[in-house]
């Protein structure tokens, strides 16, 4: 996906995200962060945003202290002025990314074509992921565009997994093949294949030959299944799904 499409979709993220957070009301619960109530996943996601904003900002190069991004983030409001300060960092990060030169230097930490398709496309999914846990606060979360679904399954997968793979362990070697089942049209790779053993994960795009478990469905639902944020009961499963389990339990993307 281009840059822009990535702010785009970080903009559109948002706006949702703050609909839901109205509607379900800071008390909630969030059923897929279930330590967090909506109260704190804006909290979350109005810090992150401003955080990466700094990055880009400020063409900052190297990683913030703990002084300094409490600096940037500045005081936590209270709930009354909670979702107009989310609002107001969405808001920030947005222009500060359309803004960016396309040549910018900053610090980024997973492999990207630039920094700045670094945070743009880090954000774009940041955001629609947490979009879909306040949506899952009020009832039914909404889809993914087919474009954004592969490159945010391809962006988890080689980014967070590819580079980090030993987070990822198991104590038998077994494979997941994962394949798109729409956007034929769309950009970026229809399929990955994960190999998880008990030094970690090897990942790749493509499926050159038999997996342990095959998962199978549209790129929308496959991308909020393989974050976690909905279930695979109604995707189609090939083969040991206890695979697929060990998948669901292990792979977990932490702020810390």
């Amino acid at each position: 996906m281009e840059i822009g499409r990535h702010i785009d979709a970080l903009e559109r993220a948002g706006l949702d995200l703050v609909d839901a957070a109205a509607k379900a009301g800071l008390d909630a619960a969030v059923p897929t962060c279930p330590e967090w109530t909506v109260r704190e996943l804006v909290q979350h996601v109005g810090y992150v945003h401003r955080w990466a904003a700094t990055y880009v900002r400020d063409r900052r190069t190297a990683v913030l202290s703990d002084e300094e991004e409490a600096d940037a983030v500045g005081p936590m409001p209270g709930d009354r002025d909670l979702v107009a300060w989310f609002q107001s960092g969405h808001t920030d990060l947005v222009d500060v990314l359309r803004a960016a030169a396309p040549d910018l230097a900053c610090w980024y930490f997973l492999p990207a074509g630039s920094p700045l398709a670094f945070w743009a496309r880090r954000q774009a999914h940041e955001t629609t992921v947490h979009r879909a846990d306040l949506q899952g606060a009020i009832g039914d979360i909404a889809g993914v565009d087919a474009d954004l679904g592969i490159d945010g399954i391809d962006e988890l997968l080689m980014g967070f997994y590819g580079a980090r793979g030993g987070r990822l362990r198991c104590e038998a070697p077994c494979s997941l093949a994962v394949h798109i089942t729409d956007g034929a049209r769309a950009e970026g790779p229809h399929s990955w294949t994960v190999t998880m053993a008990p030094t970690g994960a090897a990942i790749t795009r493509g499926v050159t030959g038999p997996t342990d478990c095959t998962l199978r469905g549209p790129a929308g639902e496959l991308y909020l299944a393989l974050w976690n944020r909905r279930a695979t009961t109604d995707l189609h499963v090939e083969g040991d799904e206890a695979v697929l389990a060990q998948w669901r339990e292990r792979a977990t993307i932490r702020w810390t």
